[in-house]
């Protein structure tokens, strides 16, 4: 065949040049950084750091200790802020004047959770605290009248309280002249509260089974605030199949639904519907009668709200108290002024009571003072906008997740003389009376606020006065304890060994 005829029918090989694929390169450059300057805030954002590509500013926050490099965050660029988590663009929401517009103001606008992968693992939108729109509303509404019809704000409640206090204190005596960490004996005295209110009994201080519960109630709650959180959240499939802290509060929330479920079936075996014995009883028949079918009354939500009223209701105030044993051990002057006030106003013959509060000026300073510096909820669960709106001027699109910082409020540099020191005074007028601050909101403040806090506000009160009413706590000689906290969504201190000593 001639040569040229034969080029018609098979044109020669395209060849491929090194300025080829430099071109091409430089093509693929030029598409990514226009998509990322596409994809970089608008000014008419809150300010904050520039972010990286995929990572967001993932790099800037501490795997240690998250809610201070949020801190340093609103210290740098202000109380609204934002920072990308990876592909997720936040609001770093702080100061007292914010958290009212936001959630006070325009309540309805951030009353959403936003969705993200672990809290759908963990909590598939169901329960009181992740849950939205109307099945929110209904279940929040059914939980707050039923426990206050079971007590909560009432003398009924403050009994129950009184009770434990007396078995927790039995507990203590029992390590007369011991050391020993207070940590699970606390802990169970508080769940036993919730459980009284849920199950219609509490658990015994020895039991086994019962601590692995709150053992893993910690798990759960702890998981959110960590580094293995933080990856399920960028990377849920692959993280699905390794192994980490994430798989542990995974199995943990397993092992709480079937003791959980395990306490619903014993209340469905025995249970007399015209006399409810507790939340369980009642929310039963929610179920039975309940004709709105989208208010979510259903046996696996039952689950999961006991979940976290179990959590949210043991977590919390178990470790403010822990917090309080160690402040008043570190503290013994602190402590000598506490015990004088109770010896004064309550003596050694009765127990205390919720109307000794509005008189014992000192011990409810040092209370609010334990909420505020042992900063237990350092960070409000995450909102998210349901519409175009703004905070403090700055524009926040629908769909935008909010996350509420108390920490930065409850140690704000203009309101507390001493922020970073715990110190009663905060909390006292020139005459030694005590002083109510307006951004003290460690239950938060809006629709979404703590549905516990007339209950933790109790517990607090009579567990603490009860227990320095008998106990001086005391480290051993020549210690110092540390003050540093475990990080997660609730904050308690690191395990600590105390002596409880008899004043009694």
């Amino acid at each position: 065949m001639h040569l040229a005829a034969a080029a018609e029918i098979f044109p020669p090989q395209l060849s491929w040049t090194w300025t080829d694929t430099q071109g091409l390169l430089l093509f693929l450059c030029v598409l990514l950084l226009v998509k990322y300057v596409g994809s970089l805030p608008s000014r008419t954002l809150p300010p904050g750091p520039l972010p990286l590509p995929v990572i967001g500013n993932m790099l800037s926050i501490s795997v240690k200790d998250p809610f201070d490099s949020l801190c340093q965050l609103i210290d740098r660029y202000g109380s609204v802020s934002r920072i990308d988590v990876g592909p997720v663009r936040c609001v770093v929401l702080s100061g007292i004047k914010n958290f009212k517009e936001a959630f006070l103001e325009k309540a309805e606008t951030f009353a959403e959770r936003p969705s993200y992968p672990l809290n759908q693992r963990l909590c598939k939108g169901l329960g009181l605290i992740s849950s939205n729109g109307h099945i929110w509303k209904q279940q929040r509404r059914f939980a707050l009248s039923t426990l206050k019809y079971f007590g909560v704000g009432k003398k009924t409640l403050e009994n129950s309280i009184l009770q434990e206090s007396h078995f927790l204190s039995d507990a203590f005596h029992a390590k007369q002249g011991f050391l020993f960490d207070p940590h699970y004996l606390v802990n169970n005295a508080v769940a036993n509260m919730i459980c009284t209110l849920v199950f219609g009994h509490r658990f015994e201080y020895g039991d086994i089974h019962f601590h692995q519960m709150l053992k893993c109630s910690e798990e759960i709650f702890k998981v959110p605030a960590t580094f293995w959180g933080r990856l399920y959240n960028q990377y849920p499939a692959i993280m699905d199949f390794l192994p980490g802290g994430h798989q542990l509060a995974f199995s943990s929330l397993d092992k709480i639904k079937k003791f959980i479920g395990e306490e619903v079936k014993r209340h469905k075996d025995d249970r007399n519907p015209s006399d409810p014995r507790d939340y369980i009883d009642c929310y039963l028949h929610e179920i039975e009668k309940q004709k709105d079918e989208g208010a979510g009354f259903t046996e696996e939500n039952l689950l999961y709200c006991v979940v976290d009223l179990f959590g949210a209701g043991t977590e919390t105030t178990s470790n403010s108290l822990r917090w309080a044993i160690l402040y008043m051990a570190k503290y013994p002057e602190i402590q000598e002024k506490v015990q004088t006030e109770i010896d004064q106003m309550i003596g050694q013959n009765r127990q205390p009571s919720m109307d000794d509060r509005a008189r014992m000026h000192f011990t409810n300073a040092v209370i609010h003072e334990v909420q505020r510096f042992g900063n237990i909820v350092p960070i409000a669960p995450p909102r998210m906008s349901n519409r175009d709106t703004t905070i403090s001027g700055y524009k926040v699109p629908k769909g935008m997740m909010v996350v509420p910082v108390l920490k930065y409020i409850l140690r704000d540099k203009d309101e507390y003389a001493t922020p970073d020191k715990f110190n009663p005074e905060h909390f006292l007028d020139e005459n030694g009376n005590f002083l109510k601050k307006e951004n003290f909101i460690p239950f938060s403040i809006g629709k979404r606020m703590c549905p516990g806090e007339q209950l933790a506000r109790m517990e607090l009160f009579l567990f603490f006065t009860s227990m320095l009413q008998r106990f001086t706590f005391r480290v051993p000689e020549g210690e110092d304890p540390s003050l540093e906290s475990l990080i997660g969504i609730t904050c308690g201190p690191k395990p600590f060994k105390i002596y409880a000593v008899s004043r009694i």
